[in-house]
């Protein structure tokens, strides 16, 4: 059976208590793109996730695009996590004018190199 794609609200971070503890006790990846904050769930059930930018990317439409274009990556390659994890992606000034591809090729790299694959990708 295939997996379904979706993304409802209860796989978003919302809660600023989550965002401070994957600050302080998550772990962290930098690269051009983006930043990666993430932490293993204690309990299971599904990945969960946020995305901040931040004013210096751009004007609305710019962040908004960011904030779009790293959502629909962690949709579409939901299923590949090897655990439940939660995780907090920063955009960064590369991924500004950056296309959907190369944005999910930032994003899997980030992944891989965080081993949070289960499979090659």
């Amino acid at each position: 059976m295939v997996p379904r794609l979706t993304l409802p609200r209860s796989r978003r971070l919302r809660q600023r208590r989550d965002f401070s503890r994957l600050r302080q006790n998550g772990r962290r990846l930098a690269r051009r793109e983006l930043v990666l904050n993430w932490q293993e769930r204690s309990v299971d059930g599904d990945s969960r996730m946020a995305v901040i930018t931040t004013r210096r990317l751009g004007n609305a439409v710019v962040r908004n695009r960011a904030r779009r274009l790293l959502r629909e990556c962690f949709r579409r390659n939901q299923h590949a996590l090897c655990k439940s994890v939660d995780m907090v992606l920063v955009a960064r000034s590369g991924l500004v004018g950056a296309g959907l591809a190369q944005a999910e090729t930032a994003f899997l790299g980030a992944l891989r190199e965080a081993n949070l694959l289960s499979r090659q990708q």
